[in-house]
């Protein structure tokens, strides 16, 4: 059994996604979700806010697992679906961080930038590995074959 990585991009953006959910649950259980207890916050508000914490690294973590599983695959058009709706749920979910920070608060922004660039090259490794050319992704391209 000949396993390949077929895709370098993807093999990145996977690693990069497992990191970012490490970190961002490791961020949350020193950093963030302690803070919920000092303040008085109702009961059901904590739980939201730990769920939706969690739900984020348990997305990172199964984009990455998922990205890794593409980076061996060599049916293009079979796996581009799944990295272009990966790919718009990143952008979307950097939107509402944009967004939502804007709203509330526009010098909040700054505080977003290291998530924002994090999620820019994330983005930007899925898209290299999407416009990949076939030559490029493991098999021969029919306008570069020769017949001998």
């Amino acid at each position: 059994m000949d396993i390949k990585i077929k895709n370098y991009y993807y093999l990145i953006a996977g690693v990069l996604a497992i990191l970012f959910a490490v970190t961002h649950a490791w961020n949350g259980q020193s950093a963030v979700l302690p803070t919920l207890f000092v303040n008085d916050i109702a009961m059901d508000t904590r739980i939201i806010f730990r769920y939706v914490w969690h739900i984020i690294t348990a997305e990172n973590l199964v984009f990455g697992i998922v990205f890794i599983i593409l980076s061996f695959q060599s049916e293009r058009s079979k796996i581009r679906p799944a990295a272009w709706t990966i790919a718009s749920l990143l952008l979307v979910r950097l939107m509402v961080i944009l967004g939502v920070t804007a709203f509330y608060d526009v010098s909040a922004l700054t505080d977003t930038l290291i998530d924002s660039i994090a999620i820019v090259i994330y983005v930007a490794f899925i898209i290299l590995g999407i416009r990949m050319k076939k030559k490029e992704f493991g098999g021969q391209s029919p306008q570069t074959s020769r017949k001998v």
